[in-house]
């Protein structure tokens, strides 16, 4: 396993977003691990994970200058951290997030920060896709920006899960509204780590059942 992985999942553990057990996703699936951006609480948690997103924006978008989206609620720090990141890199990039509800008083709308205007690429930056619901949610409330289009979204972990098909949710996003989907590390990856140590069967035992029926076929 790469070096920046297990860095990267030992993070996730140490901070406390990645967690096993039983919970519900937001396709209403029952999954027996959790990521979790929620759970970063402090200053020196969110600067470390907004410096995993900009290694992972540098090297799949380059310099290129965008505009990061953070979907409320989890992504919007993830959109903050990773501007400063990637300004202490050298590239400014302005970053926007949504309101839950459309404000009808002051400035209006549902859009918080740098609202992009036609011609320019928005980058989605989001915890995880589980089966696309999310994405497809903020694909919906970007539709509004007349000439806008996105270029990538990026995710902690790949969860590689079915969608709608066989197909892995991030493929069919992918097919769905062309742009690729980027992950820092994906749940093959997290197996691999966890395998290494004897104490981790039973977790390693149920996401692998788990796959067996959830897993994306291609």
């Amino acid at each position: 396993m790469e070096g920046y992985k297990r860095e990267f999942i030992q993070f996730l553990q140490g901070a406390g977003v990645l967690k096993f057990g039983d919970f519900t996703a937001k396709s209403g699936r029952k999954i027996p691990y959790f990521i979790n951006a929620g759970d970063i609480k402090t200053g020196e948690q969110i600067k470390k994970l907004g410096e995993f997103y900009a290694k992972a924006y540098l090297e799949k978008v380059g310099n290129r200058r965008t505009v990061l989206y953070g979907p409320a609620y989890k992504g919007i720090s993830i959109a903050v951290s990773s501007s400063i990141a990637l300004a202490k890199e050298g590239l400014d990039v302005p970053f926007f997030f949504n309101r839950k509800e459309a404000k009808d008083h002051g400035e209006g709308g549902i859009f918080v920060g740098y609202v992009p205007t036609a011609g320019e690429d928005v980058v989605i930056v989001e915890d995880v896709i589980t089966a696309g619901t999310a994405i497809r949610e903020s694909m919906a409330n970007l539709a509004s920006l007349e000439g806008v289009k996105v270029a990538a979204t990026f995710v902690m972990v790949d969860r590689k899960e079915k969608g709608k098909t066989d197909k892995s949710a991030m493929a069919e996003v992918e097919e769905e509204f062309g742009f690729p989907v980027y992950s820092v590390v994906d749940v093959y990856d997290i197996i691999e780590y966890l395998e290494e140590d004897p104490a981790n069967e039973e977790n390693v035992t149920r996401i692998k059942n788990y796959l067996a029926v959830n897993g994306a076929k291609v």
